[in-house]
């Protein structure tokens, strides 16, 4: 019979990353729309594609969003296959919905009014913030945009070139076609700018989210914490050790914990055994049931 308990926490999982997907796409679209094509700004990505033919032709970045990366997941379909493009498609369509109804709300009379007035730079590196946060919840929750992405995953299987080598040299060629509409030194400055703090603010994102910690706990009371930090969500690992200057053996509680659950941690200890002995550090990576998923080829 099949286990349904574990369909419906697969199923509730999947749910959960749908939600946040579009979460981090509202964010993106909002640093896109609100503060990127106003000010004439590419970014990298189709995107920056899409940007750079509003800029020339007026014609809707939703749609060449749209067509370009309908063009991608079908080159793609057949290499990377279906499993692996669901939460892509899933996102390109909401953010080209998403795209077209930011713009609808933002123009006034037939105009992308200027939030910041003339602070291009601010306008620049705060739109650049924002779509960096968005993309981290994207890729956090398993989730692609799309675009380049799709470029780079499909090279990726061929060619043992990192992911982030190829994303930089599209996203470098695509913001530096924006010279060749405006020819301005100026706004070329500011596609490089927003990508330097896009990909900044993507990577403080994940790695402060992902980040995670290990805890030494040396205690009398070891079962009672042990219970009590395996009922915060968290599994325990008991060594057996030896004190060299007390001669005394002992337990000691090895506990992996994501960062932002280190205050819970440390206050079911101090409520058990306010004397308890305990060393926290960071970890580099931590994979595995709970954390994050083993990486592999």
């Amino acid at each position: 019979m099949p286990d349904n308990s574990r369909t419906h926490g697969v199923l509730t999982s999947q749910i959960r990353d749908l939600f946040f997907i579009m979460l981090g796409i509202t964010f993106y679209v909002i640093g896109y729309v609100g503060f990127q094509l106003p000010y004439q700004i590419t970014p990298g990505g189709v995107a920056g594609i899409s940007a750079i033919v509003y800029y020339a032709t007026s014609f809707s970045p939703q749609y060449t969003y749209l067509i370009i990366n309908i063009g991608l997941l079908l080159i793609a379909l057949k290499i990377l296959g279906v499993k692996f493009l669901v939460n892509t498609i899933f996102a390109v369509g909401y953010m080209t919905v998403a795209i077209g109804a930011g713009q609808n709300m933002m123009m006034v009379d037939g105009e992308m009014p200027r939030l910041l007035g003339d602070q291009s730079f601010m306008a620049c590196v705060i739109g650049a913030a924002i779509e960096g946060i968005g993309l981290g919840i994207v890729f956090l929750n398993n989730g692609s945009t799309g675009g380049t992405d799709i470029v780079a995953a499909c090279i990726n299987k061929f060619r043992d070139v990192s992911l982030g080598t190829i994303l930089l040299v599209c996203d470098i060629l695509i913001a530096s076609s924006s010279y060749l509409v405006f020819h301005q030194i100026e706004l070329l400055l500011y596609g490089y700018v927003s990508m330097i703090v896009e990909t900044s603010m993507l990577d403080y994102v994940m790695n402060r989210m992902r980040q995670s910690v290990q805890f030494f706990i040396i205690s009398q009371e070891h079962e009672a914490i042990a219970q009590a930090v395996n009922d915060l969500g968290r599994g325990v690992t008991l060594l057996d050790a030896h004190g060299w200057y007390s001669r005394n053996d002992m337990q000691v509680l090895m506990v992996m914990a994501r960062r932002r659950e280190s205050t819970r941690i440390f206050r079911a200890i101090k409520q058990i055994d306010p004397k308890a002995f305990v060393s926290q550090s960071k970890v580099v990576g931590v994979y595995g049931n709970g954390f994050d998923r083993i990486k592999g080829k």
